[in-house]
């Protein structure tokens, strides 16, 4: 005789084995253990946590560990991920950054809070805050030469075509001016050591600025983030006319290929090998002294395969000296980029990052950043 437990165990199973409800219904991962019995959604361990922030609207239990009623079981069958997702993320904007497992909490926090406790997604008037083209106020910034964050006045203005900021709040004129076309955004928690911390970058006379932001409000650092994204996408709609939406999305902003530590020597290979921060961007390899440094010590540009481009998992055997034990080679027309990780794994992740770059056949303005490089002083 089957006991009520194994019946509801049996009835779970029935239920996440219904179309969506494989997935948690707010990042995305799979196999979720856990359940929002009064919003009716299956969700991972990860986003259970987040929900019980919003302990007002939704209430979770574990699948496996908690004792479930036949009613609320009634209930998550009445509703399930795929209608909750009908009803909560009607009018998300093509813009708008639905975050996945992957992404950092502040993201998943605020996307559940957006969805689920101020319903942005039911009414557009709810998104005024990061969709009208224009949003300004104060953020944490980073100083440059200090490392000292200060509260700075912002403005980004998509009819400008910009986001700037001041030095003074009372200030008539910008300190420094970013163009939106040049603009990225992304969130760098770990590496700024702030849960809320966003790394903005632009290019400035052809090189990568990065300048780094937080504000202690999660939805305040998440509506620019959106803002940013906002007026990025609607550049890019005027830019590429032609492009369809799926296109042009995944150019608004973008997460880094790779980031961390490798040496390095110089261009004559004579030199001992340096430890630096590096970053791929797109198609720049960029590294610092410092991960939180405002200018990049150098930038390479990494073209496709089909334009002689190479990686090769080792250094020239004619290199001498001390570095850390794992090198790679980056071949380029040019000249020959020589790095060394510390461990195995580092160097495999690299080559990875790498090969994603050069098995990527190379867009017609990328040719102009390429012949800026060789011309570069």
């Amino acid at each position: 005789m089957t006991s009520d437990h194994e019946m509801i165990r049996q009835r779970v199973k029935a239920l996440l084995d219904k179309p969506g409800n494989g997935n948690c219904a707010d990042c995305g991962a799979a196999g979720p253990e856990w359940a929002s019995y009064t919003l009716g959604v299956f969700v991972c361990h990860s986003c259970s946590g987040l929900h019980r922030n919003i302990a007002q609207i939704s209430k979770v239990k574990s699948l496996i560990l908690d004792p479930w009623t036949p009613s609320e079981l009634e209930f998550m069958d009445s509703v399930g991920n795929n209608a909750a997702k009908a009803i909560y993320e009607q009018l998300v904007p093509a813009f708008y950054y639905c975050p996945t497992f992957k992404d950092c909490t502040v993201l998943r926090d605020q996307w559940i809070r957006a969805k689920y406790e101020r319903k942005e997604f039911l009414c557009v008037e709810k998104q005024e805050p990061y969709s009208a083209g224009y949003r300004e106020g104060f953020l944490w910034k980073r100083g440059r030469d200090n490392g000292q964050y200060l509260s700075r006045k912002f403005i980004l203005s998509e009819r400008e075509g910009v986001l700037k900021y001041f030095n003074k709040h009372d200030a008539k004129e910008p300190k420094a001016i970013m163009k939106i076309n040049t603009l990225n955004a992304t969130f760098q928690p770990s590496k700024m050591g702030t849960a809320h911390g966003l790394q903005i970058t632009y290019l400035k006379d052809n090189s990568t600025r990065n300048v780094f932001v937080y504000h202690e409000d999660g939805k305040e650092i998440v509506d620019w983030f959106n803002g940013i994204r906002a007026a990025r996408l609607r550049y890019l709609q005027v830019a590429f006319p032609l492009a369809l939406n799926s296109e042009l999305l995944p150019k608004v902003t973008r997460n880094y290929l790779k980031e961390g530590y490798m040496e390095k020597t110089g261009p004559k290979h004579t030199e001992g090998f340096k430890k630096r921060w590096f970053t791929i961007d797109d198609r720049r390899l960029l590294y610092f002294k410092d991960p939180l440094d405002a200018y990049a010590r150098g930038e390479v540009f990494i073209g496709s395969q089909e334009n002689g481009y190479i990686v090769l998992p080792n250094l020239p055997s004619t290199i001498q000296g001390y570095h850390w034990p794992f090198g790679i080679t980056i071949v380029t027309p040019d000249r020959k980029f020589l790095f060394a990780c510390e461990t195995e794994v580092e160097q495999k992740e690299w080559i990875t990052a790498f090969l994603t770059v050069i098995n990527r056949p190379m867009l017609p303005q990328e040719y102009a950043v390429e012949a800026y490089f060789k011309h570069k002083p």
